[in-house]
Order: C-alpha cells, then structure tokens, then sequence
C-alpha cells in the first residue's frame, strides 16, 4: 500500500440518490476531460453483460472454487482432463459471447482520444470485437491453444472440433457457464475423458491463457508499465484488482504520483490509491460518460 495516498470518498448507488448518481458520471467525465492521455485497466465487470460470469463477490472474495492452477494443470493428467471436459462443455458460450456496452464505450474513447492504451485482465477478445486497437491480452486469449512442448498455436474452435470428435458422449453434456469458458461440471469421473496432442510434436496442449499460479509474460508487462509511465491518468473498469497482475497497474500509478479512478461494484484492492471510485455498473457509466464528452 502506498502510504501517502489520499483517497476521496466513494459513490455508489447504495449510498446515493440519482442526482449524486448523475454527479458521479459529471466527475469521471471531467476526470476524462483533464487526463487526456488514459490508461486503462479493464477486468471481468467489463464483460459480466456479454454472459460471462466473474470470479469475484462484491467483496472481493472468490464466488466458487478457485480456478486450476498452472502447477495442477500442467503436473496431472486427471486434472487436465477435467479442465478441457468443462472446456468442451463452456466453449460455445464464450464463443457466443458479444460485446456490451462497456466495450463499445471504450473504443468510442479510444477513437476520441482520451485512451492510450487498454490493458484487459479478460481472455474474451470482446475488447477488439468492439473496435479497440492499442489493447494488450494481460493474460493471454481463450480463443488460442498452444503446445507447452513447441509452442505451435490453433484456434480454439478447431480443438473444439477435435475435442468434441473424440468425446461425442460428453459434447452432449449441458452444464452452466463458469467463467473464462468453463462450466460447472462436478460430480463425474473424467478418466475416460481423451485430450489430443500437439500435431507438430506429440506435446501437451494448453489454452493461451496465463494460470493462476502462471507468470505473465515479462515482455507483456514491461509494455503495459511503460504505457502507465506515458499516462496522464489510470482508470480501472470492472476489477477488483485481488490478483497482483493487474494491482501492479495501480500500484504503479500512485508511486508515480499521477490520479487513478475506478468503475467496479464493490471493493477494490486499490481503494486506498483511488482519487476517484464510482460503484456502478460499467457499461452503462461509460455509456453515460460518453454522452456527456459528445462521443457517439
């Protein structure tokens, strides 16, 4: 924590009428307005409206077990097929998934200019579907698997289709959607449950994601911090900044003595470096903050 940062309190709905609502968006725009070149920080709020689940309470605590980690995934066969069994059951409600408007707020600013660059704890790429060109995949896309052994790549629907080919008993599974294109299926025995290697080089397969447990890749962070050292401002939407990956941004921010603010429902793990904290739903305050600056 930094010791002399200077937090303003925040607002949000439960504590304020509309009018102190409406005031909220009036400073996030002015916030805007006065930190013209913004980095942003964009975690899983900014993609809950596309369907797909965060991982978090409003308090930061884990909403169901914690997801696999590198060390379980890649050190045991069980564990690895039953990550890809819930995969080939969670896949086609990712791959369904559509941008919000949280993420066509963020290019419509992007194409305005008050966005330098957006880096998204999200694997989903709704970022870019949306329009957003300087975006950085913190940890990684969902829509790509990778050898652990040759790093050859390939699209995650064409493993879909080799999944499913190799179990079409448990492509016919329903289960419901878990975060990051899993599903929540318990209470099965996956050893019969098949995961086809690596075509160039007999590997194992993983999705191009970054595990809990897993390093963010060092050139990956190195850009990222040298966009918040160009930055006017940081502005985190839809995270609660638990995991240090994406704290660091912040972290980054006060000790360089520039404002940072925050759109998320509930605590974050930043609260005490937030000039500036709006406990609301993401799509709809950008979607406010963009009518307010006149951007369609």
């Amino acid at each position: 924590m930094i010791e002399d940062a200077h937090p303003t309190p925040s607002v949000g709905p439960a504590a304020t009428a509309q009018p102190a609502a409406t005031a909220s968006v009036d400073a996030l725009a002015r916030f805007m307005t006065e930190h013209r070149r913004l980095f942003v920080l964009g975690g899983a709020g900014c993609s809950t409206a596309s369907g797909i689940p965060d991982y978090r309470d409003d308090r930061g605590a884990w909403k169901r077990r914690p997801p696999v980690t590198w060390q379980a995934f890649s050190g045991d066969p069980a564990t690895r097929a039953r990550y890809w069994a819930r995969s080939l059951i969670g896949w086609p409600m990712l791959s369904a998934a559509r941008p919000n408007d949280a993420h066509r707020a963020l290019a419509a600013l992007e194409s305005a200019g008050h966005i330098d660059l957006l880096v998204t704890q999200n694997v989903d790429g709704l970022h870019q579907a949306a329009g957003s060109q300087r975006v950085i995949d913190l940890h990684g896309r969902i829509d790509r698997v990778i050898c652990i052994a040759c790093s050859a790549t390939l699209p995650r629907a064409v493993f879909q289709q080799q999944l499913a080919a190799l179990n079409p008993v448990w492509a016919q599974y329903d289960a419901a959607a878990a975060p990051d294109g899993d599903a929540d299926l318990d209470r099965h025995d996956f050893h019969d449950f098949r995961v086809p290697d690596c075509a160039a080089c007999g590997g194992r397969l993983k999705p191009d994601v970054v595990f809990f447990g897993e390093n963010v890749p060092a050139d990956r962070v190195a850009t990222a911090l040298d966009g918040v050292a160009q930055a006017d401002a940081v502005l985190v939407v839809g995270s609660s900044l638990m995991v240090y990956s994406g704290f660091r941004f912040a972290k980054a921010a006060a000790e360089r003595g520039i404002p940072v603010a925050a759109i998320n429902l509930g605590v974050t793990r930043a609260d005490p470096l937030l000039s500036l904290k709006l406990q609301q739903p993401v799509g709809e305050t950008l979607s406010a903050v963009c009518t307010q600056l006149g951007i369609a």
